[in-house]
C-alpha cells in the first residue's frame, strides 16, 4: 500500500506516521531527506524507526508527537501522506497543506473499512480530491471509532431480508451509504458459515440479515432503510469509487458523487418519517 500511495504523491514532505520508518526511507529516496518530517506518537516506536534510518544512512526529521496535529514550524507543506487512518481530515494538516499541495489519507468510518483520498488544497483552502481505491489502516488514535450502545432486543421482528447481503458489500456502496446514513455502523462477515451484514445505531436500532432472513431491532427499522438507500444507488448506476470524492473546509467534510458540487446530503428525520420507516414502541 505504500507504495500505491507514493504513486500519488510528487515534495517538502509531511509523514503522519513514522512507525518503522519503512515510508520515511522510501520518501527519502524519493524526494531526499531535506524535505521529508515524520511523526510518531509512540515514543518507542519513533525511536525504533531513528535506528532503522540511521542504519540506512537517512536522516529526515523525526519527531514524537500528535500526527493530527502535524508539523506547524516545519510547514508548510507540498505534500502530507498519512499512514493512518482518519475519520475527518483534521483541520491542522489542511492548513500546513500549501496551496496546490496534495494530501494522501486512507479514510475510515462506520459504515466502511477505509478508502484512500487524494486531495489537493485549492486557493480558497478547501481540500478538494477522489478516492481511488480501498485501504485498510490503524485509525489514528483519536479517530477509533467509538463503542455504541446494546441493541434493543426487547423490539426484535424477523423476517425475509429481501436485498442478498453481499450487494451491500461494494466500497463505493458503503461511501454512499456512510453519507445518507450517517450514524449507522455496517460490519459484514460470516457468522456460522453464512454470509452476514449486521447494522447498528446508537438508539438501539440495529439489523442482522443472512440467510435469506434479517431479524431487526429498536425504533428504525434499519434494513428497510438500507434496502432504500441501496436502491438509490443503483438508480444512480452503480458508480464506482472514482465517481465518489471529498471536501474538506473549515467547517467540516463532505462527500461527493460525480462532482466536488455534488455533495452527498444525509437522508433527513423528516424523509424517514415521511416513508414511515421510524417506527414507536410504546407499551
Amino acid at each position: 500500500m505504500a507504495f500505491q500511495h507514493l504513486d500519488q504523491v510528487d515534495v517538502p514532505f509531511d509523514d503522519a506516521r513514522t512507525a518503522t520508518g519503512y515510508v520515511a526511507a522510501l520518501l527519502c529516496r524519493r524526494v531526499g531527506e531535506e524535505n521529508v518530517s515524520s511523526v510518531e506518537i509512540d515514543g518507542v516506536l519513533s525511536a525504533r524507526a531513528q535506528a532503522n534510518l540511521d542504519a540506512e544512512g537517512l536522516h529526515p526529521t523525526l519527531r514524537v508527537a500528535d500526527g493530527e496535529m502535524g508539523l506547524a514550524d516545519r510547514a508548510p507543506y507540498d505534500r502530507i501522506l498519512s499512514t493512518c487512518a482518519l475519520r475527518e481530515v483534521p483541520q491542522s494538516l489542511a492548513r500546513q497543506l500549501a496551496p496546490g499541495g496534495v494530501l494522501v489519507a486512507p479514510m475510515t468510518d462506520i459504515f466502511y473499512g477505509g478508502a484512500t483520498v487524494r486531495l489537493v488544497r485549492e486557493e480558497n483552502g478547501d481540500l478538494v480530491g477522489q478516492f481511488f481505491h480501498g485501504a485498510s489502516y490503524m485509525p489514528m488514535r483519536s479517530h477509533r471509532l467509538e463503542k455504541l450502545g446494546p441493541r434493543d432486543t426487547s423490539t426484535a421482528r424477523r423476517r425475509e431480508s429481501g436485498l442478498d447481503p453481499e450487494r451491500l458489500y461494494p466500497l463505493a456502496f458503503a461511501l454512499y451509504g456512510s453519507a445518507r446514513l450517517p450514524g449507522v455502523r455496517m460490519t459484514h462477515g460470516f457468522h456460522q458459515d453464512v454470509r452476514t451484514v449486521w447494522l447498528q445505531a446508537d438508539d438501539g436500532s440495529a439489523a442482522v440479515a443472512g440467510g435469506g432472513t434479517v431479524t431487526v431491532y429498536g425504533p428504525r427499522d434499519l434494513w428497510v432503510e438500507v434496502e432504500e438507500v441501496e436502491a438509490e444507488y443503483v438508480a444512480h448506476g452503480r458508480p464506482d469509487i472514482h465517481a465518489f470524492g471529498l471536501r474538506v473546509t473549515e467547517h467540516g467534510q463532505h462527500l461527493w458523487m460525480h462532482a466536488p458540487t455534488e455533495a452527498i446530503r444525509a437522508r433527513s428525520s423528516c424523509e424517514l418519517r415521511a416513508r414511515g420507516r421510524v417506527h414507536e414502541f410504546r407499551e
